[in-house]
């Protein structure tokens, strides 16, 4: 690139300073503080793919990149209006909670946001509804996470993670 050698240095430094700068440009919704109005949080990061009231009867907002993504955070909204902190929502960590009671469709859908695939799988006599989440396992594996709602899709039987098919090279470019 440079051919004097005292201007690697400079250049260095240069494209250094570059790239923190559009790395500090980078908005991370996560790092909402709690308390900030919903407005603004909007206005910076779009509308809430879904808003619901959750299982404590909180208003809830989620914001997902489901079907294809891999990502989606949620919050809840006090009454006046601003979030109490928005986090990740698509981890193993926060799929646990569905260990805790009886959970429904519209509650797991309040929780989680819309699922990326809904499907059935079993034999006939034991067929269930399943709803797939897709997410980083560990936060590296490209995955998804198989919540089983029953043969009537209407509450939560199981939950397991499982590889994601849509990232298997030999899916998508079989040798022949």
């Amino acid at each position: 690139m440079f051919s004097c050698p005292r201007m690697r240095p400079l250049a260095r430094s240069i494209l250094a300073a570059g790239a923190g700068l559009w790395l500090a440009g980078c908005a991370n919704i996560a790092a909402t503080p709690p308390g900030t109005p919903l407005a603004q949080v909007t206005a910076q990061f779009g509308a809430p793919t879904l808003q619901c009231v959750d299982r404590q009867g909180r208003d809830r907002v989620v914001w997902s990149r489901q079907p294809l993504g891999q990502y989606a955070w949620g919050a809840t909204v006090d009454a006046q209006g601003r979030v109490q902190g928005v986090e990740p929502i698509l981890t193993d960590e926060h799929f646990q909670i569905l260990k805790q009671g009886e959970w429904t469709a519209d509650q797991v859908r309040c929780e989680f946001g819309p699922p990326a695939i809904i499907d059935t799988a079993g034999l006939p006599n034991v067929r269930q509804v399943v709803w797939s989440y897709r997410y980083k396992q560990d936060h590296v594996w490209n995955s998804l996470m198989y919540v089983f709602m029953g043969p009537q899709g209407d509450r939560v039987t199981k939950f397991h993670p499982g590889p994601d098919p849509m990232f298997d090279k030999e899916l998508m470019f079989p040798r022949f």
